[in-house]
């Protein structure tokens, strides 16, 4: 009975550290999303402003 129970053990242990490392991907995909959203949405705020300075429209 006790070799089952320790089998049973490492199975949650496993797991557990499963879902600590998909937490931790999972944070950092957001961070980096976060980051690279602002600074492409900067990029393409200043070239809007570069067209709309070159570009007259009438």
């Amino acid at each position: 009975m006790k070799r089952k129970f320790l089998k049973l053990n490492q199975k949650g242990q496993g797991m557990l550290e499963y879902i600590i490392l998909t937490g931790l991907i999972g944070i950092f995909c957001l961070t980096a999303f976060k980051t690279l959203g602002k600074s492409l949405k900067t990029r393409i705020d200043n070239i809007n402003k570069a067209v709309t300075r070159e570009i007259k429209i009438r």
